[in-house]
């Protein structure tokens, strides 16, 4: 029998400085908190639509590129969203620029180094 993959019901990453990574996907970004069981490890869990980003904090992650992992998040405008990014103090984009099939990317980085995408849609198309 096959499995039958329904959703992707969220994405984990390790952090060092798990305060500094709340702020980040809380104030900067903006993502909702969702409330997270009492594990017996530190970490915070966000909305992504209705998909999540799990934090989990890891005193012993070695400093090192994070560059090869990124997630993309769907968005309206990456020209608004770089404009109030922007205005949050961010730096480092990469982009606006066209995908080659269509839609507009954005690239920046978590304070850890996690690379982020958003993307939009060509205005003739709705997802």
């Amino acid at each position: 029998m096959a499995i039958t993959i329904k959703e992707l019901n969220h994405a984990a990453i390790h952090v060092k400085d798990l305060a500094s990574e709340v702020h980040f996907y809380k104030e900067v970004l903006g993502l909702p908190q969702l409330p997270r069981p009492a594990f017996g490890f530190p970490g915070a869990w966000f909305a992504l639509g209705s998909q999540e980003l799990h934090l989990i904090e890891d005193l012993d992650l070695v400093p090192a590129s994070r560059r090869h992992h990124h997630f993309a998040l769907l968005i309206d405008d990456v020209y608004e969203a770089k404009r109030e990014l922007e205005a949050k103090g961010m730096i480092g984009f990469e982009g606006p620029s066209p995908r080659p099939d269509g839609p507009l990317q954005l690239f920046f980085h978590s304070p850890e180094g996690y690379r982020i995408e958003l993307y939009s849609l060509p205005k003739t198309e709705s997802k």
